[in-house]
C-alpha cells in the first residue's frame, strides 16, 4: 500500500525555501518560516510520543486558528496521530457532543478548554493524556513548552499508508447534528494535488485563508499564509480593515473566505474607494455566491484576478468550480429567474450524477436512479478524495453512500441539475425542499424570484405543517426598514412577483424576519430549520 503523509510536504518546503515565511500570525504577532515550522513540528511530534501518545491516537485539538494550531496539527500528522477538529462556533452543548462521539485519547488545548474538561468530565472520559498550550492550572498533564523540551529535531516522520486516518473533521451542523468525517492521508494528498492544479497554486504564493482547514492546505502546498485578526466563527462580522490591510501590507496574491466575509469586505471597499491590486486569486465557498457580490469585484480587483466559487462539502472538497466572469456574463441572469445557482463543471477526477430524490438509504447503484439532463434531483459525486465514512456513525454513513461494486457514490444532501454543458446548478438542500402534494418547491430557485425586489435583503422558503402537503411560506428580511410602515403594499408587490413565475405561483404566504440565523462556520447558509419552527408559530 502506498505510503503518504500530508506533513511530508513540510520537509520539501523547508529544503527548497527554508527562509520563506510559512505563517505570519497577526493575532499572536509571531512569524515562522518553513525551516522553523519543520523543526518545531518535529520537536512536538517526538515530544508527544515520549509523553505517552501513540500512533493512531485521536487527539482533540482545541486551540485558536493561528501558528500554534497549524504547528500542532502538522506535528500530529507527523506522529501518525489523528487530530480531531471541532468548530468552536458550534456552542458548548454541541461541542461536548462531538467530543463524546469522537472518543479522543488525548487533548491539546488552551487553559479554558482544560477547565471545562475538569468541570464537565463525562464527555472527556476517554482522554488519557493532556497537553496545555499556555499556563497549566489545577489539572493534570504537561504543557506544550515541556513537550518541546523532550522532543528532537531529527524526528523521522511516520510512514503513514494512504488509507490511514489522518484527521476527524466535524461538519458545521448547519443541517442537523455535527458529524465527524474521517479523512485519510491519501485523501489529503489527492486534495492538495487537485487544488494546486485546478487553481494554479504555486509554491511561494502569499495567501490569506480565513478558514483553518484551508490554512493547512495552503501550507502543504508551499504557500506563505497570513492568519488575520478575526474570529473565524463570525466571518460576516469581520472588521474589513483586518482583511484589507494584510492584503495590502504583505502584497498577498491569494485569499479564501465565505460569501458573508467577502460581502462585508467588498461593500467597505466600494464605499471607501479601495482597490486590492496584488490579488490574483480569490476562492469563495460555503454557500451560494450571488452575482451582485461578484459584480462588486469589478472595481476592486485587477482584470486578471480570478474569483472562483468552488462547490463542495466537508465530505467532498472540491467537486466543481466556476470563475466569476462566467457567472456575471452568462449564468446569473438565469439564476435570477429561478434556474438555481450555477457552480460550474466537475474538477478533473470528479464525477457527478443527478438521481431521483429519496430520503431513504440506497445500498446499491442502479442506472435507473439517474434523471434526465436538466431535471432537478439529488446530487451525488464520486472522486478519490471523497471521504468514505462518518466516524462512529454507521447509520449516517449508510444514508450517505451508494455502493457501485468497486467504490461508492457520495450523496451530497443537496439538490440540483446538470445542463447540456455538464455544468451543475445548485438548487438547495434536499431536506429544505417543500412538498405540496404532487409538486415540490426548492429553496434557491424560489428565493431568487423574491430576492429580485429592491427592498428585499434576503428571503427563505420554508413549509408550514407536516408531511407531503405543506403550506409554502416565504420569509423576507427587508433591505429597507421603512417598508415596514407600508407592509400591505410590500406584500402585494411580493406576491405579484411570485405570481409571474410558474414555480413560485403557489406561494401565497409572506412573513417578515430581520437578520436570519445562519451557520456558524461560514455565516452564509440560512438556518432554515430554525426559521421553519418560527414560521409554525406565526
Amino acid at each position: 500500500m502506498k505510503s503518504c503523509n500530508i506533513s511530508s510536504n513540510l520537509a520539501r518546503w523547508a529544503k527548497e525555501m527554508p527562509n520563506q515565511p510559512a505563517i505570519i500570525d497577526l493575532i499572536a504577532k509571531t512569524q515562522i518560516n518553513f525551516k522553523q515550522l519543520e523543526e518545531e513540528s518535529n520537536l512536538v511530534a517526538s515530544g508527544l510520543l515520549r509523553q505517552g501518545m501513540r500512533k493512531g491516537d485521536r487527539v482533540l485539538v482545541m486551540v485558536p486558528y493561528g501558528a500554534d494550531f497549524i504547528l500542532l496539527t502538522f506535528a500530529l500528522f507527523k506522529a501518525g496521530a489523528a487530530p480531531v477538529l471541532i468548530d468552536p462556533g458550534l456552542g458548548k452543548k454541541n461541542i461536548l457532543n462531538c467530543v463524546k462521539q469522537s472518543k479522543p485519547r488525548g487533548i491539546i488545548a488552551m487553559p479554558l478548554a482544560h477547565a471545562i474538561k475538569t468541570l464537565v468530565p463525562n464527555p472527556f472520559k476517554s482522554i488519557q493524556f493532556s497537553v496545555t498550550v499556555g499556563n497549566k492550572w489545577f489539572w493534570r498533564g504537561t504543557t506544550l513548552k515541556e513537550v518541546k523540551i523532550k522532543g528532537q529535531f531529527d524526528f523521522q516522520m511516520d510512514k503513514s499508508h494512504e488509507d490511514q486516518v489522518a484527521a476527524v473533521l466535524f461538519t458545521s451542523g448547519s443541517t442537523g447534528p455535527a458529524k465527524g468525517v474521517s479523512y485519510t492521508h491519501g485523501m489529503f494528498d489527492h486534495q492538495t494535488q487537485i487544488l494546486r492544479a485546478n487553481f494554479n497554486i504555486l509554491p511561494g504564493d502569499k495567501d490569506l485563508p480565513t478558514f483553518p482547514l484551508f490554512g493547512l492546505f495552503s501550507i502543504a502546498m508551499g504557500m506563505s499564509i497570513v492568519t488575520p485578526n478575526m474570529d473565524p466563527t463570525r466571518p460576516a462580522k469581520v472588521n474589513p480593515e483586518n482583511i484589507i490591510n494584510p492584503i495590502r501590507d504583505y502584497h498577498l496574491n491569494s485569499s479564501f473566505g465565505s460569501p458573508a466575509l467577502w460581502d462585508t469586505v467588498t461593500r467597505y471597499c466600494i464605499k471607501n474607494k479601495i482597490q486590492l491590486p496584488s490579488l490574483r486569486r480569490i476562492l469563495i465557498a460555503g454557500a451560494p455566491v450571488s452575482g451582485a457580490l461578484l459584480k462588486r469585484f469589478e472595481s476592486i480587483l485587477e482584470p486578471d484576478c480570478k474569483v472562483l466559487t468552488p462547490y463542495g462539502a466537508t465530505e467532498a472538497l472540491p467537486v466543481t468550480t466556476i470563475e466569476r466572469q462566467e457567472i456575471v456574463n452568462d449564468t446569473w441572469e438565469k439564476s435570477e429567474k429561478g434556474q438555481g445557482t450555477c457552480v460550474g463543471k466537475p474538477v478533473p477526477g470528479a464525477e457527478i450524477k443527478i438521481i431521483q430524490i429519496s430520503d431513504e438509504a440506497i445500498p446499491k447503484w442502479e442506472e435507473s436512479l439517474e434523471v434526465a439532463t436538466g431535471q432537478i434531483g439529488e446530487i451525488i459525486v464520486k472522486a478519490p478524495w471523497v471521504t468514505k465514512s462518518y466516524f462512529n456513525r454507521d447509520d449516517v454513513t449508510s444514508l450517505a453512500k451508494i455502493s457501485d461494486g468497486k467504490t461508492f457514490w457520495h450523496r451530497m444532501g443537496d439538490v440540483g441539475k446538470l445542463d447540456e454543458e455538464n455544468r451543475l446548478w445548485f438548487c438547495g438542500r434536499k431536506n429544505h425542499r417543500v412538498i405540496i402534494g404532487t409538486n415540490t418547491l426548492f429553496t434557491i430557485p424560489c428565493e431568487a424570484i423574491f430576492n429580485q425586489h429592491s427592498d428585499v435583503k434576503q428571503s427563505a422558503l420554508v413549509g408550514k405543517g407536516r408531511g407531503n402537503n405543506r403550506e409554502p411560506v416565504i420569509i423576507i428580511d427587508p433591505e429597507n426598514c421603512s417598508r415596514n410602515k407600508d407592509r400591505k403594499t410590500f406584500i402585494k408587490e411580493l406576491l405579484e412577483l411570485g405570481a409571474a413565475f410558474p414555480h413560485t405561483r403557489s406561494i401565497e404566504k409572506i412573513l417578515f424576519y430581520s437578520d436570519f440565523p445562519v451557520d456558524v462556520r461560514h455565516n452564509a447558509k440560512i438556518f432554515r430549520e430554525e426559521m421553519a419552527i418560527w414560521a409554525e408559530n406565526q
